[in-house]
């Protein structure tokens, strides 16, 4: 049988309530203690048991608080089923079942009642097994626990099950001698699966925040999933800060226990959950002066609430605490707190937070005092503590002007510390309630940083030149006309860039000197600026190391310059700070080009991993930009492993919101990626057609610091398909930005893409190419010219040198990875071998045919056409057309339907 509903993570509970309904319909009967702590699944548990026993005479109760004084109140609810069995003249058998029953006779006798209560159960098993299932046993009367205690030890020999819901340890009375299984909590696997079954719109971070603070408890994860209670409010909290947020079945069934307790340890237990560190001494000097006294400690700890550990006081699972905090009222909680802030020292931040939690008023000294605890927070690099604070500081705040600025400040501290959303409904709060310059300035130009991360780069330029003038510190007017600098960049936009230059330039900054030559390198302009490689551009290069990370460019234009490692260097110490500080949306950005860099230097292990755990942070904060980057990272990747399926799927995500939005920069990566994609797979006509996009005027990836990256490529791909009139542009393109820089990859790539056009000087462009000091810092590209060249010297019938390029090549694409390149090496590699050994395992022969008649024969068995399979074997359609006549004569065959046969019955299994 199945159950009705579904259990995660109760393989081991489930078997075991099996075994007992499997054991019963056999003749042997059973009894079971499930117990844990409220909401932990002990009620699903017993669901699951009452399915299972689908063909039994269930007997089910959940007991009621408000019963629980009442002699036989449960009993009489378990039994109602088969009371005419008890009240019929036959019942006469049982008579102490009847005077229980009875509401005018005197007490009955527990130990008779039970004996009567298992004579009847055993009767009624003589015609189908029989299931007692009780839940909430905790509530349920004395006089029916002593019964079913009874009846619960001595159903071995019958046909009967008796399963109990508690809270309590069935080794206490009256459960004492019948087995118990506690129900711990769910693993982390099975409750993600929970959330996410329950909640399958819920976002990553949403879920990882409910299953770490439900502990594994079943009622905790589904109350907030189901509720689909804010993330954003529930980081608000006020002064429950460390208590995770308790739904109402999860707080109604703590409650009785809380009820029992005498009035001071019940105070007790609410100034434990309000004072969430667990401090003992503050704990007892608060309750000293509240009354509280050793009794009340000793109750407390007995009842199972609270651990006392030395100095530290707790309670056995965050869960209680929510539920014991939100349950106690608003005010017992306002009483808790004002004792609590008694205690404490004068400028203690704990303090500032009681005093909040005690108010419910506005209340401006309160709030200063927030306000200070907010920037002591901010010190130690804890941004959201910092952001509830000022939150909560902008709630007390009489003046509509300092609440305004309060909630700015909250706003920009939850920005840095990866909460998105929240960040944007505070700023927004802000300006409805008082706007101004003042929320630029508390803000640090907030409105054009998440524009930047989320929305489009022009309307950030906007807002970010504008508030550069309104912040009143450089530090910060320098990092908002940076971000300004990146806007129109990513725009593609150079009169947005140069504006933001300009006010750059006009900031009286301390360390202004230097910065025009430092920030010239945000130009992609071939024809702009002097010369590269002089005293002025090593000036650039040293202060690159050391200088502040917002004012470097971004990764691509980094690579463009050739300031590539000493970029690298930086990122790499700011990687180490930011992980210190817990700051995921900068260090999501700082991970995206660390992975761009990384993977043009040849460390593609590294620079995957960097671009995946930047796409989680950049997904969890909401920096859509930034995650962009990544999944572009990823898809290069891909292209240079072969992996076009990886390639369609990132680029589709990345070009699905950057058109619309303008970034013309990450719209630009994708083209290129896409334009890799088909190059290296040998479809230059495809990749062609998407890499001059990266150029045409008006397109939604024209972009120049792409187009001069992906140059090389374009070169090679027109040169393939007869456009050498492009090539030629992209070798001019390329020599000019060279002469600017001197960055030894464009020395490299202008060199190899005019080689790539013949003439007499090729071979010397090719030796050039590769022996450009620094060339070799990019792997790939590097390897790819020994390709180029080796291919040359293959097609110029000088094999033995060919095959020292190939052969260097071929190490290179091998050590990284680059299977589609690599296997294009290996074919040019094995023909170049000595007659009659050409051709490798890969390859294979067929007919005594030549290696390069069995690679014209192949792909003329896939039915390319004679021009095709030129443009791939980089031969002229005539010398095709001779190798196929020979194919045709060897293997007696005259078709290319006859060359698909042949070849479908030579591969191998």
């Amino acid at each position: 049988m199945t159950a009705s509903v579904e259990l995660f993570g109760r393989r081991e509970e489930t078997s075991v309530l099996d075994g007992l309904v499997s054991r019963a319909r056999s003749g042997a009967g059973g009894a079971l203690v499930l117990w844990g702590e409220p909401g932990i699944g002990k009620t699903a548990l017993l669901h699951h048991l009452r399915d299972q026993a689908a063909d039994f005479l269930r007997l089910s109760h959940q007991a009621a608080r408000t019963e629980s004084t009442l002699p036989y109140a449960g009993l009489h609810a378990l039994l109602r089923p088969v009371a005419d069995r008890i009240e019929s003249p036959a019942g006469t058998r049982f008579p102490a079942l009847r005077d229980a029953f009875a509401s005018s006779g005197g007490p009955a006798n527990p130990l008779a009642v039970g004996a009567a209560l298992l004579s009847l159960l055993c009767e009624l098993a003589q015609q189908q097994p029989v299931l007692v299932a009780l839940d909430d046993a905790q509530r349920l009367d004395d006089a029916t626990a002593l019964c079913l205690g009874i009846v619960a030890r001595r159903v071995r020999a019958h046909p009967v099950v008796v399963a109990v819901a508690d809270h309590s340890d069935p080794a206490a009375r009256p459960w004492e001698g019948t087995p118990g299984m506690r129900v711990e909590g769910l693993t982390e696997a099975s409750a993600r699966h929970l959330v996410a079954t329950m909640a399958p719109d819920a976002d990553e971070a949403t879920v990882r925040n409910t299953v770490d603070q439900a502990g594994g408890n079943p009622l905790a994860l589904l109350e907030p999933a189901v509720t689909g209670g804010d993330s954003a409010d529930a980081e608000h909290h006020h002064a429950d800060r460390a208590r995770p947020p308790v739904g109402p079945r999860l707080r109604r069934a703590f409650r009785a226990a809380i009820e029992a307790l005498s009035p001071p340890a019940q105070l007790l237990t609410v100034l434990a959950a309000a004072e969430e560190h667990g401090d003992r001494r503050t704990l007892q000097r608060a309750g000293n002066a509240s009354g509280v006294d050793d009794t009340a400690w000793e109750e407390t700890v007995n009842a199972g609430l609270l651990h006392v550990m030395d100095d530290s006081v707790g309670f056995r699972h965050p869960i209680v605490r929510g539920a014991v905090y939100e349950g106690a009222g608003a005010a017992a909680r306002r009483r808790a707190h004002r004792a609590l802030a008694a205690v404490l020292a004068e400028e203690a931040e704990d303090r500032a937070w009681h005093l909040a939690a005690a108010t419910y008023d506005h209340d401006e000294d309160v709030a200063a005092l927030l306000e200070r605890a907010a920037a002591r927070s901010r010190l130690r690099g804890d941004a959201m503590a910092a952001a509830r604070a000022l939150w909560r500081a902008a709630e007390l705040s009489p003046a509509p002007i300092d609440a305004s600025q309060r909630l700015a400040g909250a706003a920009r501290a939850a920005w840095d510390a990866g909460r998105a959303a929240t960040a944007q409904r505070l700023l927004d709060d802000a300006e409805r309630l008082a706007p101004g310059a003042h929320i630029a300035r508390r803000s640090h130009g907030l409105r054009g940083v998440i524009e930047f991360a989320r929305g489009t780069p022009e309307l950030a330029h906007h807002y970010l030149t504008t508030d550069m003038n309104l912040v009143s510190d450089p530090p910060t007017a320098l990092e908002l006309g940076t971000t300004a600098m990146r806007a129109g960049w990513s725009a593609g936009r150079d009169d947005l860039w140069a504006t933001a230059l300009g006010s750059l330039l006009e900031l009286d900054a301390d360390d202004r000197a230097g910065l025009g030559a430092l920030l010239a390198c945000w130009s992609d302009d071939p024809a702009d600026g002097v010369a590269g490689g002089g005293s002025g551009f090593d000036d650039v290069v040293v202060r690159a190391r050391a200088t502040a990370l917002g004012l470097l460019p971004p990764s691509p234009l980094a690579l463009a310059w050739g300031i590539d490692e000493p970029m690298g260097q930086a990122l790499h110490r700011r990687t180490r700070r930011l992980r210190l500080r817990v700051e995921p949306a900068d260090l999501a950005g700082v991970l995206a080009h660390t992975a761009t860099l990384d993977s043009f230097a040849g460390r593609w292990t590294d620079a995957e991993s960097a671009a995946a755990e930047g796409l989680r942070l950049a997904q969890d904060v909401g920096a859509d930009q930034v995650a962009a980057h990544c999944r572009n990272c990823l898809g290069w990747l891909a292209a240079a492993r072969g992996d076009e399926r990886t390639v369609t799927e990132v680029t589709a995500d990345v070009l699905r919101t950057s058109l619309p939005q303008g970034v013309r920069a990450v719209s630009a990566a994708a083209y290129w990626i896409r334009g890799m994609a088909s190059l290296f797979h040998e479809r230059p006509e495809e990749a062609l057609e998407m890499l001059m996009r990266l150029a045409e005027p008006g397109h939604g990836a024209a972009h120049p610091t792409f187009a001069l990256l992906a140059a090389l490529d374009t070169a090679e791909a027109a040169v393939h398909v007869g456009r050498h009139d492009v090539a030629e542009e992209r070798v001019h393109r390329l020599h000019a930005w060279a002469r600017r820089t001197a960055a030894p990859w464009a020395r490299s790539a202008a060199h190899a893409a005019e080689a790539l056009l013949g003439g007499p000087g090729a071979e010397s462009a090719f030796r050039t190419a590769l022996e450009v000091p620094g060339a070799r810092s990019q792997p790939l590209l590097h390897a790819r010219v020994q390709l180029f060249y080796g291919e040359w010297l293959r097609r110029g019938r000088r094999r033995t040198d060919a095959r020292v390029h190939l052969g260097g090549a071929l190490e290179v694409f091998d050590r990284l990875g680059a299977e589609p390149l690599r296997r294009r090496a290996r074919r040019e590699w094995d023909l170049t071998g000595p007659p009659g050994r050409r051709g490798s395992p890969e390859a294979g022969e067929t007919g005594g045919l030549t290696a390069q008649e069995q690679r014209i024969a192949r792909l003329a068995a896939e039915q390319l056409t004679n021009r095709e399979i030129a443009a791939k074997l980089r031969i002229s359609h005539r010398t095709v057309g001779h190798h196929l006549g020979n194919v045709y004569a060897k293997l007696g065959i005259n078709t290319r339907a006859g060359l698909s046969l042949v070849y479908a019955d030579s591969e191998p299994g």
